[in-house]
């Protein structure tokens, strides 16, 4: 293989991924090369298309094929800068393309050799080469750039939104960065009577039909991580689960002043939050000493929650959840860097 040539494709490649960034779409381009010419360009645009098949790697190869007149791409050469998924590769086989070369691998979904090699199924009737590691920093960086562009601005959308009250203080987002075993997506509010323009996180993972959903509280020393072993176990039995961080907790806003930490405001968050989304078929899942600011909450909406049902797998696999090891331990407390951020664990002890 000619290393010069690769690279030369390569960067056309990277010009392609380039354009998909500026339009807003995750950086990926790639371009196809036969008989030493490139016939073809595509770069992802799922977004803009509203087509979840519009990956670089699918869009170059459509238009590949119209310019050859056949959807068999014999001797042809697939350049793209990230590893191809299963959905591409699979469209690579199909249409035959002699060789794939990809820039940067993708560990949570390529299929050229990381999560699992597509190419090298001797069952298959057709073998694509593959080779990757073309311009792999370039591609990566380009990938990690855009990223952290978008973090940046969602975190100063989500300020904009929820601006933070003069008497409250926000936990950074620097201190919540890689927490292990921590993935889902955060929901914020701040509009809802009670909050008072306090900002509440929680988690809410599952489908909203779910025939049982679980309400997961955190005790007055923890937050919504402690339920992070949960999370998966019960969504894979179907069930819904959210986990919010009362306000002085977790991702939260955290008061400064102790006084605003009583039982009856925090029990008006829960049913609150109850109410606004709309939660049925609700079971309890309480972490200490949550039942103080949680047991009136049947009580007073009856209508919304069941008792917990004989669900003896779903028990066995909670029973088995793993001791806290030391970084999980130093992820307990990242939310409570100073004192100030401590006034909800210092009115919670006295209650």
């Amino acid at each position: 293989m000619d290393a010069a040539a690769d690279t030369h494709w390569m960067r056309l490649a990277l010009a392609q991924a380039c354009a998909a960034a500026q339009a807003g779409e995750v950086p990926v381009g790639a371009v196809v090369v036969h008989q030493g010419e490139v016939i073809a360009t595509g770069r992802n645009a799922p977004v803009q298309c509203h087509d979840p098949t519009a990956h670089a790697e699918v869009v170059a190869l459509r238009a590949a094929a119209q310019r050859l007149g056949n959807y068999r791409l014999h001797n042809c050469t697939l350049y793209v800068t990230l590893e191809p998924c299963a959905m591409c590769s699979g469209a690579m086989l199909h249409a035959r393309v002699a060789r794939v070369v990809f820039g940067a691998p993708e560990p949570k979904t390529g299929v050229a050799g990381s999560v699992l090699n597509l190419f090298a199924q001797p069952q298959l009737n057709h073998h694509t080469q593959v080779q990757g590691g073309i311009l792999a920093d370039e591609c990566a960086a380009l990938l990690s750039d855009f990223f952290r562009t978008r973090r940046h601005q969602q975190r100063t959308q989500a300020i904009a939104q929820h601006p933070l009250r003069d008497d409250a203080v926000r936990t950074p987002d620097a201190r919540f960065a890689d927490l292990p075993d921590y993935p889902w997506m955060p929901h914020y509010v701040s509009n809802w009577p009670t909050l008072a323009r306090l900002r509440l996180h929680y988690l809410d993972e599952g489908p909203r039909d779910a025939p049982l959903t679980w309400l997961c509280l955190h005790g007055s020393s923890a937050w919504s991580y402690i339920y992070r072993h949960w999370l998966p176990l019960l969504n894979a039995a179907g069930h819904r689960v959210v986990a919010p961080d009362l306000i002085g907790f977790g991702k939260s806003d955290k008061p400064k002043k102790e006084r605003f930490h009583n039982l009856a405001w925090h029990q008006q968050q829960l049913r609150e939050l109850v109410e606004q989304l709309d939660l049925q078929r609700v079971v309890l899942a309480l972490h200490s000493n949550a039942a103080l600011v949680a047991a009136q909450l049947p009580v007073v909406m009856p209508e919304r929650f069941v008792n917990v049902p004989d669900m003896p797998s779903v028990r066995a696999l909670l029973a088995t959840l793993p001791p806290l090891s030391e970084p999980e331990n130093a992820a307990c407390n990242a939310p409570f860097p100073d004192k100030g951020s401590r006034a909800a664990l210092r009115a919670f002890a006295r209650l």
